[in-house]
């Protein structure tokens, strides 16, 4: 348990170190208009108004607009985005970081419910530079969560990934890799608000869906992973994408080159696979408020499980911004569809989420997440569930005849809401306390299974940086 919380004492640490030069820039509105990248005077260790408003007109990696603009991998997200970040520089560098830890307790009710105490963290480095005329930008994400164990955390209803390369993880979500991202990328300006790019990642996230729940406004407070995490994210870590795009004004058009298969079990190491997957994906931002995208991908081997089924997936999605009397106001509505082609057959499944995140006074935070889904990956085909899931399976199922319900995909509802109370500030890290209540509810035919109703309960004391 050791190890878990020093994920949570770490933000602090990191925050101090850095605490003379750097400081919150909240969202940092294009001021300089040319296809340059914003000149920087460099450090000396003040904090004057020149540095500020050098950092308020950061340009994006991307392309000639704000850099608050930009989400994870190369996705948009609405520019009034506020950026919770540190920022400094170090001669010609722009550096930024942005992290959170969670400890968190996790109780699921019902027949196949369960209970943890766990950590879930991530801390990501950027840093971009002139480089001739255009753009260098670098980012490293990293996480802590394969120390909470192979099996990750109880969640109802949950599905994809193994805790042991040998059986599906059912009603958990597994934990995320320790390396999130290591990426590089060059833009050049090409006049008239027009840029090309290009992107490359090991691991990296290809043009597909929109920014991941962790990144984006609307959801990146709430500790529990989405349902429809593997029709939006699952591919948000990524050993091997390469990118290429182009943006004019309001517009963007990119596509990838990705290995389509999931993190194995291994959550310490980097792996290697050979490119076998595509996307496309179109993002317009009509004002600074919104943010819209569509795309589609064709994933070659998702599922190490499952390794002639092929998946093509579609996605659309919208998010709004909105300040209101100073308070922040964020959602994200989306809708995708998973068309699973295998050997025996077609299936498609489509999934759908709206959530939102109201920050008010800048220290309490509502949050609420409503999701509908189908899932066919409930039911191992040789599976017995007389048994509920705890740490002591670690994620495994038990032999037995083959489990017609297997067969079958079973359309999910869940409604999530969730407060959180910042009490204090530790240099630029904020703390909070919060509660989330979640209730499911699945076809009749499943009640014997889950129950009728099953309810998540989590309790979680987080920590972010939020800047000065």
């Amino acid at each position: 348990m050791r190890i878990l919380w020093m994920a949570a004492v770490a933000l602090p640490l990191m925050a101090r170190a850095d605490e003379p030069a750097m400081h919150d820039h909240g969202a940092m509105p294009m001021a300089h208009h040319d296809d340059r990248p914003m000149p920087m005077p460099a450090m000396d260790g003040s904090m004057d108004a020149s540095m500020d408003a050098s950092m308020d007109a950061m340009q994006g990696r991307f392309g000639v607009y704000p850099m608050s603009r930009e989400s994870s991998g190369t996705s948009w997200q609405p520019e009034a985005t506020p950026m919770e970040m540190l920022a400094t520089r170090l001669g010609d560098w722009s550096l930024m970081l942005h992290g959170f830890a969670n400890g968190v307790y996790d109780a699921q009710t019902g027949p196949r419910g369960a209970r943890k105490s766990f950590v879930q963290s991530m801390a990501m480095g950027m840093a971009q530079r002139s480089l001739g005329s255009g753009t260098l930008g670098l980012r490293a994400m990293l996480s802590l969560d394969p120390a909470m164990g192979a099996n990750g955390y109880p969640l109802l209803f949950q599905t994809g990934e193994t805790a042991d390369g040998r059986t599906p993880l059912v009603d958990r979500q597994h934990p995320h890799d320790a390396f999130m991202e290591l990426s590089a990328s060059y833009s050049l300006p090409l006049g008239d608000q027009r840029a090309a790019f290009v992107y490359v990642g090991l691991p990296g996230e290809p043009a597909l869906g929109p920014p991941t729940f962790m990144h984006r406004y609307s959801g990146l407070r709430n500790p529990e992973a989405p349902l429809t995490h593997h029709w939006f994210d699952s591919t948000h870590i990524t050993y091997g994408v390469a990118t290429l795009g182009a943006s004019q004004g309001p517009f963007k058009l990119e596509g990838s080159w990705f290995n389509g298969r999931e993190p194995d079990q291994a959550r310490w190491n980097i792996e290697t696979r050979r490119f076998d997957s595509w996307s496309a994906r179109v993002s317009y931002a009509p004002t600074p408020a919104w943010s819209l995208q569509a795309s589609y991908g064709y994933l070659k081997s998702p599922e190490a499980l499952e390794p002639e089924t092929a998946v093509r997936r579609f996605t659309t999605s919208a998010s709004h911004h909105a300040t209101i009397g100073g308070n922040e106001w964020a959602t994200t509505l989306a809708w995708a569809r998973n068309d699973d082609h295998a050997p025996a057959g077609r299936t498609r499944l489509p999934g759908a989420f709206l959530e939102s995140t109201w920050v008010v006074a800048d220290r309490h935070t509502f949050f609420g997440r409503f999701e509908q889904v189908d899932k066919d990956e409930l039911f191992d085909a040789t599976a017995s569930y007389d048994d509920a899931h705890d740490d002591a399976h670690d994620g495994a199922q038990q032999d037995g005849p083959h489990d017609a319900r297997h067969d079958g995909a079973y359309r999910i509802r869940k409604l999530s809401l969730g407060y959180i109370h910042d009490f204090a500030s530790t240099g630029a890290v904020r703390w909070g306390i919060g509660g989330l209540v979640g209730v499911a509810r699945g076809p009749a035919a499943l009640d014997p299974v889950y129950g009728r109703r099953p309810i998540s309960y989590l309790l979680f004391l987080q920590g972010r940086i939020a800047g000065h």
